[in-house]
């Protein structure tokens, strides 16, 4: 951006609503522009391809164009194709890279940000916000809920806490077939035991860097009863992954489990008969167990040469009917409270009610190895207090 280069071109500029362009690029009357987005495959590029469509018959001079690069290489792609002048005018990524992204320089704050703001599920607000600076158009949201097929498990019986659940796993007589299956060594689901009395990851915002709260007397407390389940589900951490417990679901093989929206698909063409809760509350809780929430955003390029136009389709894609064209497209959620075609949304609208952002401050880089680790060995025996008490300490070490 190199707005102010050409003084005589300012009133032209400021008339067109545009950005000044590198290197003397500026714009011309009817000149069309083009940009690139950066998006993943098996939905979120048709969802680019319809919104950017519906975006040029009311801005004919813009023009649309996708570029598969996948959710998790974006961040790493920007570094290298931004600077070189070869990138998107917008990406897509996690929030929880927000810090890095922004640290590196390679986006640019969101613009018109209380009308975005005022749109937001309270979730994506915090989660695109940075040192008190917003960035990025959320396009979804995400978090994990209860999975129940109707084959195994009574609607009324579907519970409502956790002492509920494992009452009902100790009556499960169903031979061959598992009452609850989660991922027990993965630390997105498994943090949700470590949030009894509103004890969070890194404070309540997020941003402490000095104590992660997993040792904690209430992450103590939680993980204690997480290792308690293992007496019912006598199976080793290894050898139920996220695969093993998708496959189990999906196939038949377990009333209950935790996943995400990402799920339904697979799991209705796989012919269950499935519904979705909130998790159930804590012992002592009365509301759902907190969980993890996601944001995908959609950043603007801090080296685009169309930032007003980029900024814009941004915002066009958090309007509520691209929400609800993306949610119909991808089975994933809407970032503002927006009705949707999916019956099965219900639950994971209401566990976001209850969910928190993944930090995105730098010392999130060391939890998972740490946390995942640490879940593990928990459930296999290992005491709770060492397995916490180290894992804080890799986590705000700082080699």
């Amino acid at each position: 951006m190199k707005t102010g280069r050409f003084l005589a071109a300012a009133a032209i500029l400021v008339a067109l609503g545009a950005c000044a362009k590198k290197d003397g690029d500026t714009p011309g009357a009817g000149k069309k522009i083009e940009l690139t987005v950066w998006e993943s495959t098996k939905g979120p590029d048709e969802f680019i391809r319809q919104a950017g469509k519906a975006y040029s018959e009311t801005h004919p001079e813009v023009k649309i164009k996708f570029v598969n690069v996948e959710l998790g290489d974006s961040v790493n792609q920007i570094s290298l194709d931004g600077p070189a002048g070869v990138g998107p005018d917008l990406f897509a990524a996690p929030h929880d890279r927000l810090g890095e992204l922004v640290a590196n320089g390679h986006i640019l704050p969101r613009a018109d940000t209380a009308g975005i703001s005022d749109r937001l599920l309270a979730a994506c607000r915090t989660a695109t916000t940075y040192n008190g600076k917003e960035y990025g158009y959320p396009v979804s949201a995400e978090t994990y809920a209860l999975f129940y097929n109707k084959a195994l498990i009574r609607e009324n019986e579907v519970p409502k806490t956790w002492d509920d659940l494992v009452a009902f796993m100790k009556n499960f007589k169903v031979s061959g077939k598992y009452p609850f299956i989660m991922d027990v060594g993965n630390a997105y689901y498994t943090i949700l035991f470590t949030t009894k009395g509103a004890n969070r990851l890194f404070g309540e915002n997020g941003t402490d860097t000095k104590k992660t709260n997993l040792n904690s007397e209430a992450a103590l407390t939680g993980m204690r009863f997480f290792q308690e389940l293992r007496n019912i589900l006598n199976v080793p951490a290894g050898d139920i992954n996220t695969s093993v417990a998708d496959g189990a679901f999906q196939s038949g093989n377990a009333a209950m489990h935790i996943s995400g929206p990402w799920n339904v698909m697979n799991f209705i063409n796989a012919g269950l008969d499935i519904g979705v809760a909130p998790l159930p509350s804590l012992p002592g809780e009365s509301v759902p167990a907190a969980s993890f929430s996601g944001t995908r955003v959609m950043f603007v390029s801090a080296y685009s040469d169309h930032a007003d136009e980029a900024h814009d389709f941004g915002a066009f894609l958090v309007s509520p009917e691209m929400q609800r064209l993306r949610a119909n497209i991808t089975n994933t959620l809407p970032a503002i409270d927006t009705p949707t075609d999916n019956p099965y949304s219900g639950g994971f609208v209401e566990q976001l009610k209850y969910a928190f952002p993944m930090p995105s401050i730098p010392p999130m880089a060391k939890f998972w190895d740490a946390m995942n680790a640490a879940s593990a060995n928990i459930w296999n025996g290992a005491d709770v207090k060492t397995e916490l008490d180290a894992c804080n300490a890799v986590i705000l070490s700082t080699n």
